[in-house]
């Protein structure tokens, strides 16, 4: 059986760092963070930092606000000293990621019809990490980790 990768979803990532209103499945992404231990080896994409940090700055409440951000802060922390659940991945914002975007991440289903199903952006440029992922590696499985319905259907 081929090794698996999965990319980590923002639905995910604020589970972990408990973000309030998108925290509801945190028992459940915490066991399958340390008990399951996922048997596969996990890819933080940008895209999710960067939605994880913007659903934090809309926090309400300054001191949660700070907290969580403290907490993304030493997890991303803990990325660079490679002491993390998981990887960064790095990704080039360039012509190709823009062509794979356009033309669906790998989906077969073009940009403009994703956004009249309603897949937001950041879904669509995880999909698009995951593509250009899988076009540098090969013999290797590679999924996404989501509670997001419609995303979970393309992975």
């Amino acid at each position: 059986m081929a090794p698996r990768v999965e990319f980590v979803d923002t639905s995910v990532l604020c589970n972990i760092l408990d973000v309030p209103g998108k925290n509801q499945d945190r028992e459940s992404v915490m066991r399958q963070l340390r008990e399951e231990k996922r048997e596969c080896d996990l890819i933080l994409p940008v895209t999710t930092v960067i939605e994880t940090g913007n659903h934090i700055a809309q926090l309400p409440d300054g001191r949660v606000r700070r907290d969580r951000a403290d907490k993304l802060h030493r997890l991303l922390s803990l990325v660079i000293a490679g002491d993390a659940p998981w990887v960064l991945h790095t990704v080039e914002w360039g012509e190709g990621f823009l062509r794979s975007l356009l033309a669906g991440a790998g989906t077969g289903v073009p940009f403009s019809d994703h956004v009249m199903a309603k897949l937001g952006l950041g879904d669509l440029c995880i999909l698009t990490e995951r593509e250009l992922y899988r076009t540098r590696v090969t013999n290797v499985e590679v999924g996404i980790w989501t509670l997001d319905t419609q995303l979970h259907s393309h992975s």
